[in-house]
């Protein structure tokens, strides 16, 4: 039985227009979803890789110079710290029942009244 090649060419035709339709319908699907997530997404207020980038950039650039200083400072007191221990020797010396007051103390009795407010009575036991 001879085969008819005609038959076999229109099969070739209809399975070749075939697969390029799926292939049409494969690109239509997938820009539509692609316009679907770019809608949610703008909806969503999502920033851009290069709007990141530059966010990230900035945040390092700021972060080093944090460290600098926190170096500095660390510097800046380690050098102040034997002046500051010899100032803090006098006053430590000082007697502690010395010290100037500028204001005369309330009687041992009575409590200072708090500013705004008058002095409570005192009740008899």
């Amino acid at each position: 039985m001879p085969f008819d090649t005609k038959l076999i060419d229109d099969l070739v035709r209809v399975a070749t227009g075939a697969f390029g339709a799926v292939a049409g319908v494969r690109e239509e699907a997938r820009t539509r979803l692609r316009e679907q997530f770019e809608h949610v997404l703008s909806r969503l207020d999502v920033v851009t890789r290069e709007e990141f980038e530059i966010v990230r950039a900035l945040a390092q650039r700021a972060r080093e110079e944090q460290e600098l200083l926190a170096a500095r400072v660390a510097a800046l007191e380690a050098a102040a710290k034997p002046a500051t221990s010899k100032r803090a020797a006098p006053a430590a010396a000082r007697p502690v029942g010395k010290t100037p007051s500028r204001k005369a103390k309330a009687a041992p009795d009575e409590a200072p009244a708090p500013k705004g407010r008058r002095p409570r009575a005192k009740v008899a036991d």
